[in-house]
This record gives C-alpha cells, structure tokens and sequence, in this order.
C-alpha cells in the first residue's frame, strides 16, 4: 500500500511538470489539456495553428448591464439562454403566413423578411471558457463592459461636426457600405454573427489571419519590430512572436475611420495584444487586450475559444456589393434631391 502511495505521488508531481497544463488563462490558472494531446506543430517548431477557424459566439462582447457584477453563468441558465435562442431559430424557420395583411401605413418595414438569412445561423450554444459560461467577452473591467470616455468623439462624430452629411459623398457612408472593412478593427477581436471564418496561415515568418467577411487579410511578421513609419494602416501594423507555445500579437497605428459604436470605438492611439494558444485539436484559447488612453478611461482584456471548423466547410469568396451597387445610387439620389432643392422644386 504504502508503495501504491508513493507511485501515485510521483505520477501527480511528474504531471505537474511535464506539461499536462496548457497556457494559463486570464486568471493565472493552468488550462487543463488532455493528456493523450500532443501540440502538433510546423516544420519550423513552432504550434501548428493552420486551418479554418470560427470566431462567432453567443456571448456578447459586453456584458448586460442588467447583469451588473455577474460573471458567468449557472449550467441550469446557460442551458435555459440555450432554449430560448433555440425557439428563436424555430420561430424565424417557420413559414409565414400567406394571408397576412399588408404592414400598416407609414410602418417601417426592416429586414425582418431576411431574418434567418441575415443571422447566417449559428449554433444555439454558448462556448464555456475554461468550464464557464460567460456573461460577456471581457473580464476586465469586472462590470464586462467597455470604458469608454464619455466625451470621447471618434473619426466619426468629428466628421458629423464638421458638416458632412452620410450623403455628401462615398467618405461619409460606413466602411461596411463601401465593401472595404466590417466589423470590429480586427475582425476576429469580437464576435460576429454573420461569416465568422477565418483560415490561418503560418511560416517561418509570418502568420496571415485572413477572415472571410470581407476577405479581410492580416500579415502579422514574425520579427516583433514595428515599421518605423506611422502611418495608419486597416487594422493596424501588426507584428508577433512566440511565447512558448503561445503566439502574442502587437498591433498599433490602426486607421481611425474602423472606429465603431456597434462594435468598438478607438482613437489613432488604440493599441492591442493578442494571444493564441492551441489547447486541443480544435480549439484556440484566445485573450487580447486593448489600451486607447483617448478613447478609454482604461485598458479592456477580453478572453473566449475559438473553434476549428468542421472538415468541408471553408473560407468562401464574399461577395459584397453594397459599394458597386447600394452606394451610386444612395448618392446620385442625394445629387438629384439637391438639384431639385437648388431649383424649388
């Protein structure tokens, strides 16, 4: 017996050593990795993160303020939030009556008819981070909300000021519009509900991070040395290295026109770390943090998995054509309407 005790001591102890913990999350505590998982990896040593990913969640990056200090949930209510997106699927699945009437006068209609289609549908699952089933992306601040300057004005709010209307001209209509970026100024920092894919790609010495919404590509050089020159670039200049088994990401000098009140607002001085540790065959631990001492009363840090896709389902060709087709006609609209203005018609 005493023998049995001894062995099982040394096995615990040599475990502990030997790398049966992964990267440690956000709290410092060990990420529990299976045993039987060796980290795969590329020719160069380095954790093989190549492959199709999904950054979408069902955790909102901010937390309900009605949740107020709640951090996570409780297996019964995750599992009852689970029922209700649920229903909400069925619901938009059904078909709609063929003898309803017509929407009364003066009703906005939205886009309720593309509903489902818009949703690009997700699984009504929340992913638990580390056995838990968050309120919300960020963990810090612990109200899991973002804060923000309340008399921050960003790039937009600065052109509204000076006079420009969305209808002057294309630089007054949303980056989404015009087809050049959506999302969040990286894409994969929050998450989306529509085309949340990305493949990544890796060298010796580089990693691309290509998102599929809109075909979005981040070429993050291995040599964590900034470009001497400042200017802004779309989603900043990001350059990386590794850690271990853990790549962290440095990104600044973002363009100040990918500031977003839907997704997340910055100034030119917004910059962000990001770490990607491969925790099994198909998950990414994934924690960033963003510091924009304009935009933000202090730095944020937001923490959550991302999962592999399943074999099959890639990175497709986007098509987006809101700029070839939506935004001529927004604008030759607002020419004539100022036309007919001029004239007093």
């Amino acid at each position: 017996m005493r023998i049995l005790f001894l062995f099982l001591v040394i096995a615990l102890a040599f475990m502990a050593l030997y790398g049966q913990e992964g990267a440690p999350n956000i709290r410092g505590e060990p990420w529990p990795l299976d045993p039987a998982w060796e980290m795969p990896r590329t020719e160069y040593g380095h954790p093989n993160l190549q492959g199709v990913w999904w950054f979408g969640s069902r955790t909102p990056l901010q937390r309900p303020v009605s949740l107020e200090m709640k951090q996570s949930y409780t297996l019964e209510e995750a599992t009852e939030i689970e029922r209700r997106m649920q229903q909400r699927l069925d619901q938009q699945a059904a078909p709609l009556d063929p003898d309803r009437g017509a929407p009364e006068q003066g009703a906005r209609i939205g886009q309720e008819a593309d509903d489902s289609f818009l949703g690009h549908w997700q699984k009504p699952t929340l992913l638990p981070v580390n056995d838990e089933y968050r309120t919300s992306v960020i963990i810090d601040p612990p109200d899991g909300r973002l804060p923000v300057r309340e008399d921050f004005q960003d790039f937009h709010a600065r052109v509204r000021i000076s006079g420009l209307n969305m209808t002057d001209g294309p630089e007054g209509q949303s980056l989404s519009g015009r087809c050049l970026m959506f999302g969040a100024v990286i894409p994969n920092l929050t998450p989306l509900m529509m085309n949340p894919h990305m493949q990544i790609i890796q060298t010796r010495d580089y990693v691309v991070i290509m998102s599929e919404m809109i075909h979005d590509a981040r070429i993050i050089r291995l040599d964590e040395k900034h470009l001497e020159s400042a200017i802004p670039k779309w989603m900043g200049d990001a350059i990386g290295g590794w850690e271990g088994d853990t790549l962290v990401v440095h990104s600044r000098h973002f363009r100040p026109e990918q500031s977003s009140r839907m997704f997340m607002p910055l100034s030119k001085d917004l910059e962000i770390t990001e770490r990607y540790t491969l925790v099994g065959h198909n998950e990414i631990h994934y924690v960033f943090t963003a510091e924009d001492p304009q935009a933000f009363t202090q730095s944020f840090t937001g923490e959550r998995i991302i999962s592999r896709n399943d074999p099959g389902e890639f990175v497709y060709e986007y098509g987006c054509h809101e700029g070839n087709y939506s935004l001529p006609g927004i604008l030759r609209a607002a020419r004539r309407a100022d036309a007919e203005a001029s004239f007093g018609y």
